[in-house]
């Protein structure tokens, strides 16, 4: 069944935002898209919906770090866990994410890398966000800076494991959370890059020249920018300062207000500018629940008021979803629609290489879509032509 939208409020596109136009759909794919006027008379044939001038458009969210959902973790290592992150992202506006794991035993890493594998080939249907790899937070980190991942599991760069790993779970490690610093920390980051796996330095004590060799070996991105890493100084700029300068690096920024400072996503995107980076979650199991307790890698997760903490006080992932994101990104820095929408969508599709499919709307792609109200609330959202989410 085609499907017609009809916008009399803004949509945005990939380098404009206008109004009045209409994005026809047809087997999953965005066949055509443009001013109101154009559609009038044309595709009898389609299921229409009409929205209002409160209405905006947007090409689908993509996460490139979330752990869970819905009470389903990635590491659950089940199908049933990737359906329920995968059916309830939609509610807020994500259309594509990357399964993120978390440091654990070997076994467990592989069980849901094998799981990862077999989902993405039997069960990643359209009417869900789509699978579109695998993320691999830890075990290659720095256990000074674990933050919420478990010591006990760490380990230094391995290219002959993570060699093992790529062939368990099909190829579909997209992107590697690494400490540069450690032994084989470089030699790793070089492997990565030679085979078009994403090194992101992240859960790292890298000071400013370390990073600067991560770079030069082909590090591309920065997990969680400012959380679990060492922090700028005025004589040392570290890991955090390293990361605002070099402009290879996409940062990723949890932007709750929890994890960083409303000044700080200010002074971060001043620096970077909205082509210098990426909205992501890094949400656990517990968004979309109630306040409780949640297991995250094996520890015991408090979640209340809006945040997720071991019992130390550590913040373990997040509860935040994308929408608010782009909300805050925006309240926050002050930048537009347009720059929001492209830090949540556009980038994190160049950075996994696919946008020729997803990304942003314009005809021959996905025809993965969300529509947001005047609060940024998400009122519908198609994942891959199949309406996932109405309020």
């Amino acid at each position: 069944m085609a499907t017609l939208l009809k916008i009399k409020g803004r949509i945005v596109f990939e380098n404009e935002v206008k109004t009045n136009q209409y994005v026809y759909i047809e087997n999953g794919k965005i066949a055509a898209a443009g001013p109101l006027s154009e559609a009038d008379g044309k595709y009898q044939d389609a299921e229409v919906f009409e929205f209002g001038e409160s209405a905006t458009v947007v090409p689908g969210f993509i996460d490139l770090h979330i752990h869970g959902a819905a009470g389903a973790d990635t590491m659950d290592g089940t199908h049933e866990a990737l359906r329920k992150i995968a059916g309830a992202l939609p509610a807020e506006g994500t259309t594509a994410f990357l399964a993120t794991t978390i440091t654990q035993e070997h076994g467990n890493i592989e069980q849901a890398l094998r799981n990862a594998a077999s989902y993405c080939e039997n069960d990643n249907v359209p009417g869900r966000a789509e699978m579109a790899g695998v993320h691999l937070e830890g075990p290659f980190i720095n256990a000074k800076r674990a933050g919420a991942q478990p010591r006990e599991y760490i380990i230094n760069p391995d290219i002959d494991l993570f060699k093992q790993w790529q062939t368990t779970a099909a190829g579909l490690i997209k992107l590697v959370t690494t400490a540069p610093e450690l032994e084989n920390g470089t030699e790793f980051i070089e492997y990565l890059a030679s085979t078009g796996v994403i090194a992101s330095i992240g859960h790292t004590d890298a000071g400013y020249e370390e990073v600067e060799k991560a770079v030069q070996a082909g590090a591309r991105h920065v997990t969680h920018l400012y959380n679990g890493m060492r922090g700028m100084h005025h004589r040392e700029p570290g890991t955090a300062g390293a990361a605002l300068l070099f402009k290879e690096l996409l940062v990723e920024m949890i932007v709750d207000g929890i994890h960083i400072a409303p000044e700080m996503v200010k002074l971060s995107v001043a620096a970077k500018g909205p082509d210098g980076m990426v909205l992501v979650t890094d949400s656990m199991r517990a968004k979309c629940l109630n306040a409780g307790v949640y297991d995250l890698g094996g520890q015991d997760v408090t979640v209340g008021n809006g945040r997720a903490v071991l019992a130390d006080g550590t913040l373990a992932g997040s509860i935040l979803k994308m929408n608010e994101a782009v909300r805050n990104a925006a309240d926050f820095s002050g930048v537009s629609l347009l720059d929001a929408v492209r830090m949540a969508s556009v980038n994190p599709a160049k950075q996994i290489g696919i946008f020729d499919k997803k990304g942003s709307i314009a005809p021959g792609k996905d025809a993965d879509l969300a529509v947001l109200d005047s609060g940024m609330n998400v009122a519908a959202t198609w994942c891959r032509g199949v309406l996932a989410h109405k309020k």
